[in-house]
């Protein structure tokens, strides 16, 4: 168990995948299995989900997998807890041809929370349970739009009531897709029948920029000026685009000038209209402020963030902290305050492989999660210490070399690239992987 002040929070230090042995001549009780820290799984062996430790665990695929998506506000609400929930999302596909690619809405409903463990039940109430099954199982729309290349990546928007997608093709250009019409169709059947029959085939993007020098992955919108984009590519160099009348934009053709590799991630500062924070595989981490000209515009810069690529940066909303994800595996947290200094505040070391994906919790200031290539999903809270009365460390010595922060490991996804806290719904992650998508809470956020 972790304490934390204010309230009592269930640690599930390790794993929430049980390795339990399938030998038919072995018996006892499931081990708890430790990712990089302990034995590889056995012959004979197989992870095995642990669902009393899930709120809500949903799987889903989209045929083609997809490297990128975002979570698309909606109107249901904010600080949705009731159940079965239903949520948007925005994504593009990394399918076998250029001509096979898709930008598509997804809209996944009927999620319902995790059974409890069930007693011994009689004839009726088995009936019932099968009947009440058909009635909790998850609903998937989808509503697609032809994209020749794959999608790098998918960052969404709401420009005023015009929800729109920020796009990086493979292909080497930036787009801008508009979202009404396909969030409209996924919630109307009949609508969606017009859609494909007449419409589905002419969408195209209402803008796009051809003068990054070769693809890229980084992309943002900013949150405090509706409309203002960042965009990185693999060829070191930072674009920025200004929104202009008639749903257009102005992009600045200086780049900003700093990085000596591809640019990897982008973040605005949530708090300041002008800053943004960049990574690359140079290894560094650099703060702009785009009032300086696009040469002079890197205000701060720590060159050794990490041991290699700096993959993944995500911007606290709630404090002046920015987290950052490796190549070497580590997640850093750093002090905006104390950036000069070029040191973290805190360093965690659990995935065992480059980190691919990272990102603050909306509304809880300490908590974060991470994804690796380890096809681990880590969730982290900076408030918690071990009980030093706790028994755990004692039953299972392994534990105790787990960082006292280290909340949730989630295991079972294949070779994951994305994940994101659905910010009206607290403690629901979504992740996208070759495996396809998975939505979840757990336990201890």
């Amino acid at each position: 168990m972790a304490a934390r002040k204010g309230r009592r929070r269930t640690c599930e230090t390790g794993e929430p995948m049980e390795a339990e042995s399938r030998d038919a001549g072995s018996e006892g009780p499931p081990q708890v299995y430790l990712p990089g820290r302990g034995p590889p799984l056995r012959e004979g062996e197989e992870l095995v989900m642990d669902e009393e430790a899930y709120v809500l665990y949903h799987r889903a695929q989209t045929g083609a997998p997809c490297l990128s998506f975002d979570i698309v506000r909606d109107h249901l609400g904010d600080n949705r807890t009731e159940l079965p929930l239903t949520l948007y999302l925005c994504a593009g596909t990394q399918a076998e041809t250029s001509q096979s690619n898709r930008l598509m809405i997804l809209r996944m409903h009927n999620l319902h929370g995790t059974k409890s463990p069930s007693s011994e039940d009689s004839d009726d109430e088995e009936e019932e349970d099968e009947e009440d099954e058909e009635e909790r199982k998850p609903q998937l729309e989808l509503a697609m739009v032809p994209h020749y290349g794959g999608i790098n990546r998918v960052r969404v928007s709401w420009l005023g009531e015009e929800p729109v997608a920020g796009v990086w093709s493979e292909k080497g250009q930036v787009e801008v897709f508009a979202l009404r019409r396909l969030l409209q169709v996924v919630d109307d059947p009949q609508a969606m029948a017009v859609f494909l029959r007449d419409e589905q085939a002419r969408v195209k993007p209402i803008f796009t920029f051809a003068g990054h020098m070769g693809e890229g992955f980084a992309l943002d919108w900013s949150s405090r000026v509706p409309g203002r984009l960042l965009t990185g590519d693999c060829q070191k160099n930072i674009h920025l685009w200004t929104p202009s009348d008639g749903g257009s934009w102005h992009v600045d053709q200086r780049p900003f000038v700093g990085h000596t590799r591809s640019v990897e991630d982008l973040q605005w500062s949530p708090t300041e209209d002008t800053v943004f924070a960049s990574c690359s595989a140079d290894a560094s981490i650099r703060i702009w402020d785009i009032r300086a000209a696009p040469g002079k515009a890197c205000m701060l810069t720590t060159a050794t963030a990490h041991d290699g690529d700096v993959n993944v940066i995500s911007w606290s909303r709630r404090e002046p902290f920015l987290l950052s994800g490796g190549d070497d595996g580590a997640l850093k947290v750093w002090d905006l305050r104390q950036f000069k200094s070029g040191s973290p505040v805190a360093t965690f070391k659990q995935h065992v492989a480059p980190v691919t994906s990272v990102e603050w919790h909306p509304q809880d200031s300490g908590v974060f999660a991470a994804s690796g290539a380890d096809n681990q999903i880590t969730q982290w809270d900076l408030a918690v210490e071990r009980d030093p009365e706790a028994g755990d460390v004692e039953a299972d010595p392994g534990l105790a070399s787990l960082p006292q922060q280290l909340l949730f490991v989630h295991q079972g996804e294949m070779d994951l690239k994305e994940l994101r806290w659905h910010p009206q719904c607290p403690g629901v992650l979504v992740s996208t992987a070759l495996s396809g998508f998975t939505v979840f809470r757990t336990i201890s956020v």
